[in-house]
């Protein structure tokens, strides 16, 4: 359960259903609730931590106290998203805090040290498939290259996009589906 699934559409009063049904330990709907909330979560996490490795442990652990207090959720002062965002975050910063403090090495012992970090051409590689990523977006209808952007590169829902773009959650679906393809064909016929 480490690996984050990408979004689903869920609304707050169908996460908390599940919640209530994850406190009489029905793993089903804890499984639901993680399949809804984890992409969300991950994101959380990832923007604190940095480190993908790490992020991931921490929403296993995230999830865990989720099993074990989805008794404690209380709809009147949150909704189910807020509430386990907040226990994302707190775990994160927690984790952040009991790293070890990170050693000090005077400036000129930084000719002696190994870089670790990808060759000079794994970053040019990286840069061309951004640029082709980019320019392949800059060709799709505006709407959805913006949708693509925001669930897949913002981490925003699809819920939180509707409601901020003013239409009905299929409707956006169905610009991120067609972007998403339009995109793919786009990029497959630029590798020919």
């Amino acid at each position: 359960m480490s690996r984050p699934n990408q979004p689903f559409t869920t609304g707050s009063t169908e996460l908390a259903a599940l919640l209530v049904r994850v406190a009489d330990d029905d793993a089903a709907a804890f499984q639901a609730f993680y399949d809804r909330t984890s992409a969300k979560l991950f994101g959380v996490i990832l923007r604190i931590l940095i480190e993908r490795q790490e992020s991931e442990d921490v929403l296993q652990e995230v999830y865990l106290i989720v099993w074990r207090k989805a008794a404690t959720f209380d709809a009147s002062k949150a909704s189910p998203i807020t509430w386990a965002a907040t226990i994302a975050r707190n775990r994160a910063i927690d984790r952040l805090r009991a790293r070890p403090p990170r050693a000090h090495v005077p400036m000129e012992a930084a000719v002696d040290l190994a870089d670790g970090g990808p060759a000079q051409d794994a970053g040019l590689i990286h840069d061309q498939d951004a640029r082709r990523i980019a320019a392949a977006l800059a060709t799709l209808e505006p709407r959805h290259a913006a949708a693509i952007r925001a669930c897949y590169f913002d981490g925003v829902t699809y819920d939180e996009l509707a409601a901020r773009e003013q239409v009905p959650v299929g409707t956006l679906k169905s610009w991120v589906r067609r972007g998403l393809i339009r995109l793919r064909d786009l990029l497959e016929g630029s590798q020919a």
